[in-house]
């Protein structure tokens, strides 16, 4: 299986100006192309810092990271951000929609920052077919906070599909849902992965966590277990508690 991500003894520091707290220590860790990964650990052991690192939306403190089989250690702000949108989507635990514009809008917004620019018509293609995967083309010119919260989960996944990432990252997307709307909203994950898309989730929920084809255990910030759920092996990399 080819590797879309690479991660070689990454560590992340946050600095104050009294003391300085170690986020991250020593990640070793590939995702294969078309894996679907979950990333549990308790509050606060580095989850969605490692997925900010993956996302490229903050650099690693040390280490090596390839994204695609190219190196990201050292870009610009703007060369991350040129990567990023195409190469990645994101879910986030809050949906982070736009309530002045339309769903329609909202899951095209992405493609405004697009390099090279791509035209209306391919815009409005990509845009009906991301919201036709997740059941919304009905609602495209609604509002998002004429949505219940499901819905506006489904939004932000057509939001995250319509640039064709490479990589789907999702932080605690049932976080803020009922347990008939999560589920609905990890059903429409599970069937991407089948689909073929790459998948790295954090999760809090065991159930979730199950569904993935590797479980990445996290704890203190350092990599505890991984475990795949194909071969039913556990590879404990610092040792048990």
């Amino acid at each position: 299986m080819q590797n879309i991500i690479e991660m070689q003894e990454i560590g992340k520091v946050f600095t104050t100006a009294d003391f300085q707290t170690h986020a991250l220590r020593n990640i070793n860790m590939t995702v294969g192309k078309g894996e679907f990964v979950s990333i549990s650990g308790p509050s606060g052991c580095g989850k969605s810092t490692l997925l900010s690192l993956m996302g490229l939306l903050e650099p690693a403190s040390s280490g090596r990271y390839l994204l695609a089989g190219q190196q990201v250690d050292n870009l610009t702000f703007d060369q991350a951000a040129r990567l990023r949108n195409l190469h990645i989507g994101f879910i986030f635990q809050s949906f982070n929609l736009v309530d002045g514009l339309s769903v329609f809008d909202n899951v095209a917004l992405p493609l405004r920052y697009r390099v090279p620019k791509i035209n209306k018509h391919d815009t409005q293609q990509r845009v009906q077919s991301c919201l036709e995967k997740v059941g919304l083309s009905h609602r495209s010119t609604h509002r998002p906070n004429q949505l219940s919260g499901g819905q506006q989960q489904r939004v932000a996944i057509a939001r995250a599909l319509v640039t064709q990432p490479s990589i789907l990252l999702v932080d605690e997307a049932t976080g803020n849902l009922d347990s008939k709307s999560g589920d609905a909203v990890m059903k429409l994950i599970s069937d991407l992965h089948q689909q073929g898309t790459t998948i790295c989730m954090v999760t809090h929920d065991p159930r979730y966590a199950d569904m993935a084809s590797r479980r990445v255990q996290l704890f203190d910030g350092e990599l505890l277990t991984t475990v795949s759920r194909a071969s039913g092996m556990v590879n404990t990399v610092f040792g048990p508690l």
